[in-house]
């Protein structure tokens, strides 16, 4: 829908559901404030509000992505969808400190849009078109300001949170843990509490009135379980250690026939194999998969070099990098395997992209 800021902003089709219905739900209260106005009429305002509380919602995001852009944070995009929206940066914030103001100034901004619009409706007659947009409006950036201040994950206020916890026990992964179950709390919550205040004052649950709770409790407790997920994830990355996890490699010619190549690194017990050229220098990597795909008959009559990956000087590794770093380079190239290399330029082995991932199997 365009790019302010430089960060582009796309719209799901799934905000068309809920602007029709916004747009059907507010039409009998529209209708109740201006009964001078046509049917036709009253479901134009409604979805005109529809759209406004959405760009009240992008100007939500834009406060976090701006603020995270500030920081040397890279926005992928803005996407508006059934729910609200989302803001996809690239990176966590370094600090604690950061953390919190990316996820403040969003509430923040609904906060301040809330309060020019009761402002504003003090000087505008309440019963006009105007004057009912303006109330919706900052009655519903009021309610997104007070609901995403919540403490819990994903909510801004659950990485308000994890800001807190980060800040005391000056570990990231705490905090993380923290907000997410704040999270799956508020969403239990969210079911809970109407369904107990119904059957307290002695009323079944209108199932009619459960969709919203139910709709907001789920998408919080996916995110948190998603969040707890990155957690746990993000606790392994320090075991991924290039040389710990490098496969012993053989050096062979790229038209040395695949069996005879497969034979050798038997023998040599190496689980991987570089193509080099006549004077030595690496020139591939064989693909596993590729070698696995191919039938044992046809193994004798294919050349190894025709089942091997060019080496590009990204697939090509420092042989003693680890953590963030092993990963940072490894999401760079994506590949199945990389060359490790030692400081001089000789080669120390393969890292597979398979043998990381089962560094995180299980989480």
């Amino acid at each position: 829908m365009g790019r302010p800021f430089g960060i582009p902003v796309y719209v799901s089709p799934t905000w068309l559901i809920v602007a029709a219905f916004i747009t059907i739900s507010y039409q009998g209260q529209v209708a109740d404030w201006l009964p001078d106005l046509s049917v036709p009429l009253t479901y134009l305002v409604s979805f005109v509000f529809a759209v406004l509380l959405y760009v009240s919602v992008l100007l939500h995001e834009l406060a976090h992505s701006v603020v995270a852009k500030m920081y040397g944070l890279p926005v992928r995009r803005i996407t508006l969808y059934l729910l609200g929206g989302v803001s996809e940066i690239e990176r966590e914030p370094e600090t604690p400190g950061r953390e919190f103001m990316v996820a403040f100034v969003g509430p923040l901004l609904s906060l301040g849009l809330a309060a020019a619009g009761f402002a504003a409706a003090q000087f505008i007659d309440p019963y006009s078109v105007v004057g009912v947009l303006i109330f919706q409006l900052w009655f519903a950036n009021l309610i997104v300001g007070v609901f995403n201040v919540l403490p819990g994950l994903p909510l801004d206020g659950g990485r308000m949170l994890r800001a807190g916890v980060w800040k005391i026990t000056r570990n990231p992964t705490s905090g993380t843990v923290a907000a997410a179950w704040g999270g799956r709390v508020l969403a239990i919550l969210l079911v809970t509490v109407p369904v107990g205040l119904a059957l307290m004052s002695g009323q079944t649950p209108r199932w009619d009135a459960l969709i919203w709770p139910v709709l907001l409790a789920s998408f919080i407790w996916l995110g948190a379980t998603q969040s707890l997920r990155g957690a746990r994830v993000r606790a392994r990355i320090p075991q991924v250690n290039a040389r710990a996890l490098a496969r012993r490699a053989i050096a062979v010619t790229g038209d040395l026939p695949l069996a005879e190549a497969l034979r050798r690194a038997a023998e040599a017990q190496a689980g991987a194999m570089v193509v080099v050229d006549h004077e030595g220098h690496p020139t591939g990597i064989v693909n596993e998969v590729a070698v696995e795909a191919t039938p044992e008959s046809r193994r004798p009559w294919v050349t190894t070099g025709s089942l091997a990956r060019t080496l590009e000087p990204s697939l090509v590794l420092a042989a003693d990098l680890s953590g963030e770093s092993l990963i940072d380079a490894m999401r760079e190239a994506p590949a199945g395997e990389y060359l490790l290399v030692e400081r001089g330029g000789e080669i120390f082995g393969v890292l597979a992209t398979s043998d990381v991932n089962r560094v995180f199997s299980g989480v």
